[in-house]
């Protein structure tokens, strides 16, 4: 992936450019993370995960990690050089990757931001590490988001895991019932 690909603006209605992060990108990441899924910050988009979790989703150090880790990337999306939404990807094996930690900034959210990250991940994994399908996991009380992610193409697996709970890294849960079910899309 070249350091930067940009859209068009009839496409988007404004210059957007994608990249891929480095470490220097680990605390405006993190940050815009936090804000997306937990606090007061997230309630300004439909994303939040305010009511089921509390604490921090990631900090600087899991980010470096991510970035830092072979095969995987965090992508960035950026608006007039401003970061406005971020996606981390990762090979799973020679034909599935993973998708996580899809934000844009809340008070963008619902403007087709995140269907443009999403399409920009899905296109890199196949570009990059041949992936023929993705993956990634939604808690399975996030009926709207996971509606979300039919309409774009991912079928529910029936594949239930179990949420960590007592790790803080995952946040601090504030209903009972939490797990997660694997969603997934062919990429041909």
């Amino acid at each position: 992936m070249s350091d930067s690909t940009s859209l068009s603006n009839s496409a988007t209605g404004t210059g957007l450019a994608f990249r891929r992060a480095d470490v220097a990108d680990a605390d405006a990441i993190a940050a815009l993370v936090n804000s997306a899924y937990r606090g007061d910050s997230s309630r300004a988009g439909w994303t939040t995960e305010a009511d089921l979790l509390g604490g921090q989703r990631t900090d600087a150090q899991e980010i470096s990690q991510l970035i830092a880790r072979e095969c995987s990337a965090l992508l960035l999306c950026l608006r007039s050089g401003e970061l406005v939404g971020s996606v981390h990807v990762e090979r799973v094996d020679d034909a599935t990757a993973y998708l996580g930690m899809l934000v844009i900034r809340p008070v963008l959210q619902g403007a087709g931001l995140g269907r443009l990250l999403m399409a920009e991940a899905e296109r890199f994994v196949r570009s990059e590490w041949g992936a023929k399908r993705i993956q990634m996991q939604v808690i399975t009380l996030r009926t709207e988001l996971i509606g979300w992610y039919e309409r774009r193409g991912y079928r529910r697996s029936g594949e239930l895991r179990p949420f960590p709970y007592g790790d803080a890294r995952f946040g601090l849960p504030k209903v009972m019932g939490l797990e997660f079910e694997v969603l997934e899309k062919p990429l041909d």
